[in-house]
């Protein structure tokens, strides 16, 4: 430090010294006047960044003692000015010594100590900068973060919650290296906080909640992801997209994400039947990046087929873009993983999760083309009863994957099994000619021709035509 600004900052302490001595006076107007007289005397005048520095050094401990007086009003004055100071002295993280057991008493009890809502939030708000401006400087201090963080997700104020959030996501990017040990402690907070009534706090949750699983040890992966799955259901688009946003990133960047895939790519996957074009168009940006991603760390392995799988199959939906060879391969390589629990989803209670589910598997089925039929099977089951729901749109999506299933697997092979179907009595009887009717529609005249008498020779038994006449 210069003499110059030695000497300056020795001034402006001698004029402080009669405000601070008035800091420890009974009269509540004595020590509100004094702290807005230190204001006035350091960060309204413009002094340079070094003598600043070295004013709030000395000053610093009388700024938290007031965190804790009685009057509300000095401790928003103490507040707003610590939040000054830490943003303009050069060396703010030579006051975290001091700072963060003062914030942790205050923030991170089990008893909320500031009653006042809005001075929570500005103390959050100023915890939030103090991470900004010092970074990696508040490793040591991970413990104390982590206590203030625990309770402030969850403090019943939402503006709190949310910039709380903010808070987790700057810490996490701050000191990756030290915050994967004490992560999961904010798993169970966040998870409190991701249904709150404000949407804009669940954005902010499932912003803080990618950054905790991105940047913790990723075990926590399965304790989020029923929470985030119901947040695709979410009334509001902005929730909606943060979940694409966070499980795209996942797929992209998590450390151990393979072994995630078939949890995860469902959810992205079902992000892009999204009534909102932004939504679906996001998440059709991420699995390309994803395939694009995958493709390339697994070059070797799909050498053989990069250009025997370029051209599409004959009959491909007209309109609709052919997925890449990577997002092709990443949902055929975890089909056997996702069609169990698709099966036992498209038939939930709640009507909007089958609608869901039955969009999901039209998507699958684009993606997994002629490998559906060694699961022809369980789809054609999974047909079957979803095709009586009583909702229209699941009924109209499970048409669609049907007929590509006509497309995609040999007629010799659905055949098998869809005849035998239609002989076999039923309680539904119309769902199997239904399904026939939509997988004969996505296959070419051609492969069929040699098996049209069949066919006619099944429907005009009496035991088929006659059961389905009622």
């Amino acid at each position: 430090m210069a003499a110059g600004e030695e000497r300056a900052a020795s001034e402006v302490l001698r004029a402080l010294a009669r405000h601070l001595n008035c800091l420890n006076e009974d009269s509540k107007t004595t020590r509100k006047r004094a702290l807005e007289a230190i204001k006035r005397e350091t960060i309204d005048k413009g002094l340079s960044s070094g003598v600043l520095q070295e004013v709030f050094t000395c000053l610093l401990k009388s700024l938290l003692k007031c965190l804790s007086d009685p009057m509300e009003r000095c401790r928003e004055t103490a507040i707003h000015m610590l939040g000054d100071f830490i943003r303009c002295v050069p060396q703010p993280e030579d006051s975290l010594p001091y700072l963060m057991p003062a914030l942790t008493q205050r923030l991170g009890g089990k008893e909320i100590l500031e009653p006042a809502e809005e001075l929570r939030l500005s103390m959050v708000e100023v915890l939030t900068l103090t991470v900004e401006v010092c970074g990696r400087h508040l490793a040591p201090y991970l413990d104390d973060m982590m206590k203030i963080l625990q309770r402030t997700i969850v403090d019943p104020f939402p503006d709190v919650k949310r910039e709380s959030c903010k808070c987790t996501v700057h810490f996490a990017k701050s000191v990756p290296e030290h915050f994967h040990m004490q992560a999961e402690s904010l798993v169970k907070p966040l998870m409190q906080t991701i249904s709150h009534q404000h949407s804009r706090v669940r954005v902010s949750t499932i912003e803080a909640t990618g950054a905790v699983i991105q940047y913790g040890t990723g075990k926590n992966v399965d304790d989020v992801l029923s929470h985030l799955a119901q947040r695709l259901f979410d009334d509001s688009p902005q929730v909606r997209k943060a979940v694409t946003v966070v499980v795209g990133d996942w797929l992209l960047h998590l450390r151990d994400r393979y072994s995630y895939f078939h949890k995860l790519i469902p959810l992205l996957l079902s992000s892009l039947s999204d009534d909102i074009p932004e939504i679906s168009q996001r998440a059709a940006d991420l699995w390309r990046q994803t395939g694009a991603l995958w493709e390339q760390e697994n070059e070797d392995d799909l050498k053989d087929k990069m250009d025997f799988l370029l051209t599409p199959p004959d009959l491909y939906p007209a309109g609709v873009a052919r997925p890449g060879l990577g997002c092709r391969e990443l949902v055929v390589r975890n089909l056997s993983n996702l069609l169990p629990a698709l099966a036992r989803d498209v038939v939930d209670w709640v009507a909007g999760t089958r609608v869901k589910t039955a969009q999901l598997l039209y998507a699958l089925l684009l993606h997994a083309e002629d490998h559906c039929t060694q699961h022809l099977q369980l789809l054609l089951s999974t047909l079957y009863r979803a095709c009586n729901d009583p909702e229209s749109d699941v009924v109209t999506n499970c048409l669609r994957s049907a007929k590509l299933l006509g497309t995609f697997v040999s007629p010799e092979v659905f055949l098998k099994l869809l005849l035998v179907h239609l002989e076999t009595p039923s309680s539904s009887p119309h769902t199997p000619l239904m399904v026939l009717a939509a997988v004969l529609g996505g296959c070419s005249g051609d492969l069929l021709k040699p098996h049209l008498q069949k066919i006619a020779d099944t429907l005009v038994q009496p035991d088929v035509c006659q059961e389905y006449q009622q």
